[in-house]
């Protein structure tokens, strides 16, 4: 691989793309219609323990393979303290139950893989970048390494990158994993956390991340070999390929040089890019698959209901993906949890996974689209996560100019009009007045308010008050003193465009509310 300076001064080596095998290109092919990234770190998901029995917990890990018929063709599997396997470094309660696991003569990630094996799915292991950590051995590697650490918003730092050090020690540990045990592949996760290079330097430093990508992928291609089948390797990254840049990612040159079979896009963004993508992967073979993460999601839209799910997943499906991604889902049925004493995710995860899959299956159900809000996600620094070129929620102030906001419906609504039964723009205000008003365009035509509910409630809002961290507000209860103005609209389902669609929003007010917060926007599609 010969390489060759991409700009004068700049220490950024460009190289030939790698070689792949015709059995490694048939594996990228594989098909993945919903790849399941679980976390199965801890012992169940809400915080109830499965008492560390063993069996249970397999039975708990595979449940909805094994209770529902799904959509699920890959489980990646994610261990967050894993960051330093065979070391370990769980905290001590954990650690002592996986101690007695192993003397029982129970792995407990070479289960996981034999067992997603056995189901006749793929699995790749998830390596979380730059994990945050209490105590254990990474915490201990990072107070006697503090080269290989950025101070930031973490108080023991985040992994640096950069430091030469820290990535022979991630790819040694790396090797470990694929030589011992079976995985179909790799994914290095940069959404946990960010930043992994130091502030302000992200962008100069962009090669050192490239050349750590580059010996993953020529180390897992030399254990393909020896093992004599192919290695994957993934990358969970930013929702758009110029953001990414932000966070020192060269995802250009990485697709150039073929350093990877699929990019994981996005983790709590309802908008990501799948056309910047599309338009730097395809040509080098290289899958796109958006991302939901649904307990740190977009601010106020944790744990919505299955039509919210479907405006998500549709919109990317339609938008070229090439497969779709959960994570922080539930990770077993509501039965399975109630059954074990474990509090159960909602039934839209359920319902979920044996919808989301496909276009097919989500055809001519009703849906809900929706705009991102910005904040509520504190464990990132730059560009991954934060959802901060979002437009809401922001201010609308009588007399002043309508804004103008991109709602994206790849739903080919007027093609199927006389199937719909209703189509209605929703917005939601805090601060309204009882006679604030709101005129509104969709697509450029003039849309008549049919509902004003100004006793709405929304547990997810929190306005006055600062939005919480995500993560937390799905198990909140709403505040019976709320008051929220909903106000709906209908829309004509043959001026819905597959795509964008402008609406245009202007306050007029008789002066009790010169200026509100405009919290959400929305459209939902029933279908007769």
């Amino acid at each position: 691989m010969a390489g060759c300076l991409l700009a004068p001064g700049l220490p950024v080596l460009a190289e030939s793309p790698v070689t792949l095998s015709r059995e490694h290109v048939k594996a990228v092919h594989r098909k993945r219609r919903i790849v399941m990234m679980q976390d199965a770190y801890g012992d169940g998901h809400g915080g109830t323990p499965l008492g560390g029995d063993f069996a249970s917990w397999l039975r708990y890990r595979f449940s909805y393979l094994d209770d529902l018929e799904t959509q699920i063709d890959a489980i990646w599997w994610d261990m967050a303290a894993l960051a330093v396997y065979p070391n370990q470094g769980f905290p001590a309660d954990v650690q002592a139950r996986y101690d007695a696991w192993f003397a029982a003569g129970n792995d407990p990630l070479k289960a996981l893989v034999e067992g997603t094996h056995r189901r006749g799915l793929e699995a790749f292991f998830n390596h979380r970048i730059s994990e945050v950590e209490l105590d254990g051995e990474t915490f201990r590697l990072k107070t006697g390494n503090p080269d290989w650490v950025i101070p930031t918003w973490w108080p023991h730092g985040m992994w640096n990158l950069a430091a030469p050090g820290l990535q022979d020690f991630k790819l040694r540990n790396l090797r470990y994993l694929a030589e011992n045990y079976e995985f179909d592949g790799l994914q290095i996760d940069f959404a946990r956390h960010t930043p992994i290079l130091p502030p302000g330097r992200q962008w100069e430093l962009r090669g050192r991340v490239t050349a750590f990508i580059r010996r993953v992928r020529l180390m897992l291609l030399d254990v393909a070999k020896k093992r004599g089948r192919p290695f994957l390797l993934a990358a969970r990254v930013p929702k758009s390929v110029e953001g990414a840049k932000q966070d020192g990612f060269d995802l250009e040159s990485w697709a150039r040089e073929r350093l990877l079979d699929i990019f994981t896009i996005g983790t709590r963004s309802l908008e990501v890019d799948v056309a910047s993508f599309l338009a730097i992967a395809r040509s080098r073979g290289i899958k796109v698959q958006p991302c939901w993460d649904d307990h740190h999601a977009s601010d106020a839209y944790q744990w919505q209901p299955i039509e919210f799910l479907r405006g998500v997943y549709s919109n990317w499906w339609r938008q070229g993906a090439d497969s779709v991604v959960t994570w922080n889902w539930s990770n077993a049925t509501r039965k399975t949890c109630e059954k074990m004493g474990i509090n159960p995710g909602p039934g839209s995860h359920d319902q979920g996974y044996r919808e989301l899959g496909s276009l097919e299956s989500m055809r001519l159900r009703d849906k809900i689209f929706a705009l991102d809000r910005r904040g509520a996600f504190p464990w990132a620094e730059g560009f991954f996560s934060l959802n901060a070129d979002a437009r809401l929620p922001l201010r609308l102030t009588a007399g002043k100019e309508p804004v103008r906001l991109d709602l994206r419906i790849e739903e080919p609504v007027a093609a199927a009009s006389d199937r719909v039964a209703s189509l209605k723009l929703r917005i939601v205000l805090f601060g309204a007045g009882t006679e604030t008003n709101v005129r509104a365009r969709f697509n450029g035509r003039a849309v008549t308010p049919v509902l004003r509910d100004a006793d709405w409630k929304d547990y997810q809002i929190f306005s006055p008050r600062p939005q919480p961290n995500s993560g937390k507000a799905a198990r909140l209860r709403v505040d019976p003193e709320q008051r929220l103005l909903r106000i709906e609209y209908d829309l004509d389902p043959k001026e819905c465009r597959v795509g964008l669609n402008t609406t245009e929003l202007a306050l007029s007010t008789g002066g009790a509310a010169e200026d509100v917060k405009l919290e959400k926007v929305e459209v939902h599609l029933e279908y007769s």
